[in-house]
């Protein structure tokens, strides 16, 4: 499939290397912002639940709720953008996520969080599919890469610091104070977005057969599978991390910000040390990855009963959970290099759609069976994601090993 975007409007203007990059990380502000938003209620499930006056499992719709949304939303994004411009898009998607954040932190009932959550969802699709899209379309040919780090960045940054941020504001402020927070933070993201980006059209649109033919092919299948193994696995734990770690290791309310920034400071070198070795190495990155999220995961239902033991392998699940992103888009891209706006919209749908499931189900463990159950059956997940990244690791040996003179293999 070609490409569908036009020459990079900053080389018709004629702008400064500056200009471009300002607006590269306009663009990672904005991923950053709605993911922060989505992850947001982990670090305040306690609260909101007890606020509110429902369980914790049901709180737990605050996940699942905007991830299935924005599963469905990414590849529409996609394709009902058209030739609309993306400048536009994107200012109304964050207007949308600033109404969503206002909207929760006064929601009196859990029925109108989940009304909020809602929007959060349709705008998460939206502005991850569109976002991770953008990188060829402000920079010149030799910075793509860079630029693309930069955009995923920041949703790897919100990943890691999303929780620990919110979760702090939450034990300052209250937990609606976090979501009033992040409306003002949304707000100036906007702004950014209107003063630097230029205007965004498109020539071409993507087409409904450009997502038939990139799902039916084996890499892309490999790469789904491998998401939503990790992710679902991941989330079915992490989305109870704050119980976890006042109920089964102990710990005191006043330390689980810190505890949570620990965790997303151990993201972020995880995240560093993956970004190190996934492009040569893709495959047995994520390999490692799996085998670490399963002991991280099974190993907090084995030792996490003391603070001492929870601590530790919370930061060492922070490190396993940092490289996921990273390690899993590059696999995507290089699956798809001809349809990367593609690979990167099937590669959200999945990956929401693998959080939240991976709450719902963490949800419904929890309420019934308990926290200690739900780990055990959580780690389980990333077990069955390895035999995945082995078959990911089988199918990149084959291709390395075929003659040069066939490098289109993987299109």
């Amino acid at each position: 499939m070609k490409h569908v975007e036009q020459q990079t409007p900053h080389q018709q203007r004629g702008s400064g290397c500056n200009d471009r990059w300002i607006c590269v990380y306009a663009v990672a502000l904005s991923t950053y912002s709605v993911v922060t938003t989505e992850m947001l209620p982990v670090g305040l499930m306690t609260p909101i639940a007890d606020t509110l006056g429902t369980s914790v499992g049901v709180a737990g719709l605050t996940i699942s709720v905007p991830a299935i949304l924005a599963a469905l939303f990414a590849p529409i994004a996609v394709l009902a953008a058209g030739g609309m411009d993306r400048r536009r898009i994107l200012a109304a998607l964050l207007l949308l996520l600033i109404i969503a954040n206002l909207t929760s932190a006064l929601a009196p009932t859990i029925g109108w969080l989940l009304a909020a959550r809602v929007i959060v969802g349709f705008c998460m699709g939206g502005i991850w599919a569109i976002a991770g899209g953008l990188a060829t379309r402000l920079v010149s040919q030799r910075s793509i890469g860079l630029a693309t780090a930069i955009i995923f960045g920041g949703v790897a940054a919100a990943s890691v610091f999303g929780v620990p941020i919110g979760a702090a504001i939450g034990d300052f402020a209250g937990w609606r104070a976090a979501f009033g927070a992040m409306a003002f933070f949304s707000v100036l993201v906007l702004a950014v977005n209107l003063w630097s980006l230029p205007e965004l059209p498109v020539s071409r649109s993507v087409r409904l057969r450009a997502f038939r033919d990139q799902i039916a092919r084996h890499p892309i299948q490999l790469g789904l599978a491998t998401t939503f193994l990790f992710v679902a696995g991941h989330f079915m734990a992490y989305t109870f991390v704050r119980p976890l770690l006042q109920n089964t290791s102990g710990i005191g309310v006043e330390w689980i910000g810190v505890l949570l920034f620990a965790y997303g400071a151990a993201g972020i070198a995880g995240n560093f040390l993956c970004g190190l070795m996934v492009s040569r190495h893709t495959a047995a990155s994520l390999i490692a990855i799996a085998v670490a999220l399963a002991a991280t995961i099974s190993g907090f239902a084995l030792f996490g009963d003391t603070p001492m033991g929870g601590t530790l392998i919370l930061v060492l699940w922070g490190i396993a959970y940092g490289g996921v992103s990273v390690g899993l888009q590059s696999w995507m891209m290089k699956a798809a290099p001809s349809a990367i706006e593609v690979a990167t919209a099937l590669f959200v749908s999945i990956f929401n759609i693998s959080i939240a499931l991976g709450s719902l189900a963490g949800g419904q463990i929890v309420d019934r069976f308990g926290l200690q159950t739900n780990l055990l059956l959580a780690a389980v997940l990333p077990v069955l994601g390895l035999i995945f990244a082995i078959a990911i690791h089988r199918h990149s040996m084959s291709i390395a090993s075929r003659p040069a003179a066939a490098p289109t293999i993987i299109r």
